[in-house]
């Protein structure tokens, strides 16, 4: 049987709508942070977008898609069609995922001798963001919220990783989000319920999506894009002990 979506999702206008009423937000978005509102907002840009005006693109952009843009919580922008756009739902949680790995964001990690190349971001693409929307009709403390937005960055990363061999994007985004009216729960780490079945939605809509978005091309299409327009971070920080070893 399928698992009740957390979400009521509308597409208008290349806008997609994610409602539930009165829910808290946590979002790492431009307008991120902490709010509570009865929807939040993927909107897909352009090719060759370029405005800094953030929250006036947005509000004109919502008006365009007849959504009103004074009742909003967090909005995130993205160069991949909402046609792409795939959720995942289990248990208590729902994930909504649009990707896209244009503009790779590699950290190299042992055995790295590269010099990362010219690439400075200047030439991003925002149709590489990956942006997650993960939800649980449960009642979470303030903590287990902004973990649950940890726990579905780490999905997030974990699955590109698998897919791609890069953990994310220049412009990647997360929102978590939960019902305050929800059944109280305390914690959301990876061993809860509500934790393992985010990880799960991240992993199911991300790979979802990609193949979506790429195609009969597949995620090597993805990888590929690597020698383009993303960033590689091959600096190495001094590390020390806290304090002296004896």
């Amino acid at each position: 049987m399928t698992a009740t979506p957390v979400f009521d999702a509308e597409v208008r206008a290349g806008v997609c709508r994610l409602g539930r009423p009165g829910t808290r937000w946590l979002s790492t978005g431009f307008d991120g942070g902490k709010s509570v509102a009865p929807a939040a907002y993927n909107c897909t840009v352009p090719e060759g977008w370029s405005r800094t005006d953030l929250d006036a693109y947005v509000a004109d952009r919502l008006t365009e898609a007849g959504f009103d843009p004074d009742a909003r919580g967090p909005a995130l922008l993205t160069g991949v069609e909402q046609h792409h756009a795939r959720r995942a739902r289990l248990g208590s949680v729902e994930a909504v995922v649009t990707a896209g790995v244009s503009n790779p964001a590699a950290l190299p990690v042992s055995g790295w001798t590269g010099s990362g190349g010219d690439n400075d971001g200047g030439g991003a693409s925002y149709a590489g963001t990956v942006n997650v929307v993960v939800g649980t009709t449960r009642a979470l403390p303030s903590g287990a919220l902004a973990n649950l937005l940890t726990v579905a960055a780490e999905a997030k990363a974990a699955t590109l990783l698998a897919l791609t061999g890069v953990p994310g994007t220049t412009t990647d985004a997360v929102v978590a989000a939960c019902d305050p009216a929800g059944e109280p729960v305390r914690f959301s780490g990876s061993a809860t319920d509500v934790g393992g079945a985010a990880r799960a939605c991240v992993r199911d809509a991300l790979v979802a999506g990609l193949a979506s978005r790429y195609g009969d091309e597949g995620i090597d299409a993805a990888a590929n894009a690597r020698a383009g327009a993303g960033v590689v971070t091959d600096d190495r920080a001094a590390t020390s002990a806290l304090t002296p070893d004896h």
